[in-house]
This record gives structure tokens, sequence and C-alpha cells, in this order.
């Protein structure tokens, strides 16, 4: 009754307050919500620290943006291409570093976040290089249009939000939960219990991507335009950063995080000369007391 509650308050939201730049803000943490929830199951689920994830956003932005420009594919019908077209992408670049642990498997991972950069920036002919693409449709709902007002994509992107976090407090509480759980704890003794430890960490990938690919989808046609820079490693942070302030593995605490480090800024914007020295501060003061996250459990026998 209080999600719900909860839910219908967010809904009305830009109804109260029609100021467009607090509804471009309302839409920008909807869609790092929905990017956190992803990155989640990757590394609060199943533990594979990701420091790529902004690939997949780049992946399924760019789907869309080539469907849309090349073949005339609608936004409606780009939007599942798009997340499935990112859900391959992650499991066959994991497929070769899924055997890779820890540290390790952050390198590769970065280095796989910035060999798509490098690509998209590259291929010019197909994805326009540094300038990117432009002209990208915006989604029509019949004879509706979404046009620049940010409030259909907010509630767009909160619709997709809700659905992932209720998506993803299932699968938590699924067999496949628990297998993914045994994975993250000792993934030697998940082994020995019968759980297909790499078959999980793929699983995981895939979905992980798929929700940052809609994500992407939603993103480019809301801009209109996709350069390679909007993905760099800096953006894989921000979103690791509000999965662990959050707390890793809580979908409540996923979709927290991504509200704080997205509205702080703008919030801080008075103190334009210490914004980010203040941020960073807020950081600091927050992972010293609550070093498990917003949301997350303190490990047995941590003081």
């Amino acid at each position: 009754m209080k999600r719900a509650a909860l839910l219908l308050l967010l809904l009305l939201l830009p109804v109260f307050d029609s100021n467009p730049y607090h509804t471009e803000v309302l839409a920008t943490a909807a869609l790092y919500a929905l990017l956190a929830l992803g990155l989640n199951i990757i590394v609060g689920f199943v533990g594979l620290l990701h420091l790529g994830y902004a690939a997949f956003f780049a992946v399924g932005a760019y789907a869309y943006a080539l469907l849309n420009l090349h073949l005339h594919w609608p936004f409606w019908v780009g939007l599942p291409v798009s997340g499935l077209v990112a859900a391959t992408a992650a499991v066959l670049l994991g497929l070769p570093a899924i055997r890779v642990r820890g540290d390790y498997l952050a390198i590769v991972t970065l280095g796989f976040g910035e060999i798509v950069r490098v690509v998209v920036t590259n291929l010019e002919q197909w994805t326009g290089g540094p300038n990117g693409l432009m002209g990208i449709a915006h989604p029509m709902a019949g004879p509706f249009r979404f046009g620049v007002d940010a409030r259909p994509y907010y509630w767009l992107l909160l619709a997709l939000a809700a659905v992932t976090a209720w998506v993803c407090a299932r699968l938590r509480r699924s067999r496949i939960g628990l297998a993914w759980l045994a994975v993250k704890e000792d993934e030697l003794a998940a082994g020995c219990l019968g759980v297909d430890a790499i078959r999980m960490k793929l699983l995981a990938l895939a979905l992980g991507g798929c929700v940052a690919g809609l994500a992407g989808c939603v993103f480019a046609s809301k801009q209109g335009t996709v350069t390679p820079d909007t993905f760099d490693f800096v953006q894989s942070v921000m979103i690791l950063a509000m999965v662990i302030l959050g707390g890793l593995g809580s979908v409540s605490g996923a979709i927290c995080g991504a509200v704080i480090l997205s509205v702080a800024p703008e919030l801080l914007r008075e103190f334009s000369t210490y914004r980010m020295l203040l941020f960073g501060l807020l950081m600091i003061v927050l992972m010293r007391v609550r070093p498990q996250g917003l949301f997350g459990s303190r490990p047995e026998g941590a003081g």
C-alpha cells in the first residue's frame, strides 16, 4: 500500500510542479534509477565488479538511433530490440572475460567500455564519429508525439524503473536469486551444490545489459541525438557509485542512490565554485557513516 502511494506521488509530481527545469531533473533521476537497477543485478546480485556498464547504455542508444534513422523503425518497436541487442552484446563480450574475477574482471570490463566508445567514435560512416547521430525521432503514443517537454519521458522512465524494480525484487527471492547469492558468496561452494556459475553470471550480464539498452533507447529518443562522449568511463563510475551508495544488492537502495547522486549536484548548483567539493565531501561522510550503503546490511562481525 505504501509503495503504491509513493508511486502515485511520483507520478503526480510533474503535475503539481510544472517547472520545466524540475521536470528535467526528475527525468534524469528516473533514467539513472533505471541504469542503477540494471547494474545492481550484475554487481549487487551476483558480485561482478563491472566498470564498463555505460557501454551497454551506448549500445542501446546507438541501436535505436541506427534503426530509426536508416530503417525508420518507430520507438515502440526499437525499444525491445535495443534491450535485446544490448543483452546480446553483454553476453558475447562477457563470454571471454567471465572466468576472470575480482580486480582483473574490473580491468577487463573497463577496457571493454573504452573499446565500445572508441569503436563508435571511429565508425563515422555509421555512427557519425565524434559528432554522433542527429535527428532521432521522438516516441509517439497514438496522435500524441513526445517533444521537448520532459514530462512524458519522466512518466515513461518511471514506469520502466517501476517494472524493473518489481522484476528485480521477484528475481531476488526466486531460485535464480538464491543461485546468484550463492555464486556471490562462494563460487566454489555454489558449484559443489550444482549451481552453474558461468550460466548464472551470463544471465545476470544479459539482464543488466537489457535494462541498460532500454535506458539507452529512451535517452536517444529524448535527446534526439547521441554522441560517444556521453558514454565515457565517468558515466560507468557514476552509476556504480549510485549502486554502492544505496547498498549492494538492495533494489530500493539502487533507486535511492541514483536519486541522491543525480539530484544532489543540482541542489548544490548555487555553490557553483565549491559544488563538486561539497558533493565529494557528502559522499565521503555517507561512506564513513554507512560503509555498507544506505540500505545495505552490515556484514557480520563488522564494528
